[in-house]
């Protein structure tokens, strides 16, 4: 059992810290996705830690749980452009889209962005039959607001065609995205366009492991959050009471919240697949312990010292060091507890990140109303 965890205030970032030999980066997912290993993390039971696997899920579970997943989908959101109209020269850029303003309004990461003033035109590069531009409307260091000359419907066409699926960092400095990350990077459930990043934890599912927890009793709702690159942005204060969380939208249906709340109501669980669903469900609850409807940004923040009230259990991947998403299961779960958990990972031959393993966490009491 882990002593009582320091509040955020008198955390700081190397408390958050853990070695990983490269090695343990999970470059693919596995397959099939269902077989990847599952670190069960029990605070106060005998069996603290257990490792199974994804497709035990229906056996761990009991029915009457309700399983919450996202339904982001991931747009191909890195583009190369040439910045055009501005002399001889065509210098070329790298463009990652990350947050969607209005219809054709994207702000995005450029690089170089140095090489990029207001008012510059971009040409889309990797179109066969149709051009694709884009102005610079604002920027600020290597981060621009893009207006692109289409309509949002088909501008939405041109991207997807133009393009590459966004893999995360630690992934794409050692293979570049290929067709098979069109496929492997976005989960069974995604269906509204909009993230930069997959909600990982919901890669682990297939048909046959929702038909076997469908016939254990086990419901399942979706919610919406749309995940943008700021999920990727390394934590730069010391002190993490001072680190200001990026904005993403999403959205809880009416529908959705009464299910949720009728989980609850006969002492079902509610188990989130992902911290993304966690996130925006914990923005959406109240004191005492309702969900409601929800549609809008959050920038909620979770650290050591936050009292959970929207879920019961969390499956999620395991996360980068000196993350805001390692503070939020260690808030979860107790810190030490935490540490512990990826120590034992580490040395079990876990894989870890996006396309690795994952674990299910029950909550540390203490994390509790």
């Amino acid at each position: 059992m882990s002593g009582p965890d320091k509040t955020s205030g008198g955390l700081r970032l190397d408390d958050f810290d853990y070695n990983l030999p490269e090695d343990r980066i999970a470059l693919r997912p596995a397959s099939p996705r269902d077989s990847a290993r599952l670190l069960v993390v029990r605070p106060g039971a005998a069996l603290e830690l257990e490792d199974r696997i994804v497709r035990d899920l229906p056996d761990i579970l009991a029915p009457g749980d309700t399983l919450v997943f996202n339904d982001t989908r991931v747009i191909p959101a890195q583009l190369n452009a040439k910045r055009v109209g501005r002399g001889e020269t065509e210098p070329e850029i790298g463009i990652t889209l990350h947050k969607r303003e209005s219809g054709n309004r994207w702000r995005a990461f450029a690089k170089p962005g140095r090489k990029l003033a207001e008012g510059d035109r971009l040409a889309i590069s990797g179109l066969e039959r149709k051009a694709l531009y884009a102005r610079v409307e604002e920027k600020s260091g290597g981060e621009v607001l893009l207006a692109f000359e289409a309509e949002s419907q088909a501008l939405d066409a041109l991207i997807d065609a133009a393009g590459v699926m966004p893999l995360p960092p630690y992934i794409a400095s050692r293979r570049p995205p290929d067709e098979r990350d069109r496929e492997d990077y976005q989960t069974m459930f995604a269906a509204r366009e909009g993230a930069v990043a997959a909600p990982t934890a919901g890669l682990h599912f297939t048909p046959e492991l929702m038909d076997r927890l469908h016939a254990r009793g086990i419901g399942w709702e979706t919610v919406t959050l749309h995940v943008g690159a700021g999920t990727f942005l390394p934590v730069k204060v010391e002190d993490i009471a001072n680190h200001r969380m990026h904005a993403e939208w999403g959205e809880i249906s009416a529908e959705t919240a009464d299910k949720l709340n009728e989980t609850r109501a006969r002492r079902g669980r509610i188990v989130c697949v992902g911290t993304t669903c966690l996130r925006i469900l914990e923005t959406a609850v109240t004191r005492d312990r309702k969900i409601r409807p929800f549609s809008g940004e959050t920038d909620i923040f979770i650290t050591p010292g936050h009292t959970f009230r929207a879920i019961d259990v969390l499956m999620t991947n395991f996360h980068l060091p000196r993350s805001t998403l390692v503070m939020l299961v260690a808030a979860f779960s107790g810190l030490e507890r935490i540490m512990r958990a990826y120590e034992h990972a580490v040395e079990s031959g876990y894989r870890f990140y996006s396309y690795g393993d994952a674990c299910l966490l029950w909550p540390d009491p203490a994390a509790l109303p």
